[in-house]
């Protein structure tokens, strides 16, 4: 087994990774609640609908940058990795964004309702790596897919 040292990675990678584990950490957290008088209930990324597929594409998003720095076996895709960790990271960002924007709250006398701790950390988990991701997708020179390739 190759020995990996994770402080042969720059900066960005480790944040990337580490915003990948953190979102991992909050799927577990209270993304919804409710609170009233003496009663108060949560429930988790798992329970709130699809928000939970923007959090593992996220987690992917930082899993496949681990093993693509670590050296394992990654599969050949037609894309880079710029282009990939940039993409898992910015369509997982929307999809909780969108959770977060679609999800119910309000209030009323003296009860409350709405998204709670979990989904917050994740949105700006989900934010702060999509820039590394994009600084990342620049610094490597790719090109986006749908750009022609031009001729010599």
């Amino acid at each position: 087994m190759a020995q990996f040292d994770m402080k042969k990675l720059d900066r960005s990678d480790r944040i990337v990774i580490g915003m990948g584990v953190l979102t991992l950490i909050c799927l577990f957290l209270p993304w919804y609640g409710f609170s009233g008088g003496p009663y108060s209930a949560s429930v988790s990324g798992f329970s709130t609908g699809y928000g939970w597929i923007g959090a593992i594409l996220i987690i992917a998003a930082a899993g496949y940058l681990l093993a693509l720095r670590s050296g394992s076996n990654v599969p050949k895709i037609s894309y880079g990795p710029g282009v990939t960790v940039l993409g898992l990271s910015l369509i997982g960002t929307i999809i909780v964004a969108l959770r977060w924007i679609t999800i119910p709250r309000g209030g009323f006398a003296g009860y409350s309702y709405g998204p709670e701790y979990g989904l917050y950390i994740i949105v700006i988990a989900g934010i702060v790596q999509v820039v590394l991701a994009f600084r990342l997708f620049k610094s490597s020179g790719e090109t986006v897919p749908w750009e022609s390739k031009k001729s010599s």
